[in-house]
């Protein structure tokens, strides 16, 4: 088996354990796989192979890194992201609260217990869903 292949092989694998994770950092390393394997088939020595394959995985991943924390990192939690979680951003309408501090709303065709997001005021009228925590939704005042 040439040593091509061996790379080729190394970067499926790769992308393959990469569809369970799906954390995009074993795609990078692929590409550097990739890139040892184009190396490969230049005639490359194996030293140089690993070293291009290295630079690559490395730049891909510092681009990566670079890339998410610049436009696509977020500090929300999944629980109150409105491209996690659909129900962020919804309206209830709270009649009356009990004495717990805890209210029963109706919402998408069911009684939630809703609760006031930190610091919100208990009355009645018009709530944003801001965040839902298991069977709860976290509410503040529209």
């Amino acid at each position: 088996m040439t040593q091509a292949a061996l790379w080729w092989i190394a970067c499926g694998a790769l992308v393959a354990v990469e569809l369970f994770t799906l954390t995009l950092y074993l795609l990078m390393l692929a590409l550097g796989a990739a890139a040892g394997a184009i190396a490969a088939h230049l005639g490359a020595p194996l030293t140089a192979q690993m070293a291009v394959a290295a630079f690559t995985g490395a730049l891909a991943l510092a681009g990566g890194y670079w890339w998410r924390h610049r436009h696509g990192g977020s500090d929300v939690p999944a629980s109150a992201d409105p491209n996690v979680n659909l129900d962020v951003g919804g309206i209830v309408q709270i009649e009356q609260w009990n004495d717990d501090g805890t209210a029963s709303v109706r919402y998408r065709g069911a009684t939630w217990t809703a609760a006031p997001r930190a610091g919100a005021a208990q009355q009645s009228g018009a709530y944003r869903v801001a965040e839902v925590v298991g069977a709860r939704l976290l509410v503040e005042p529209v």
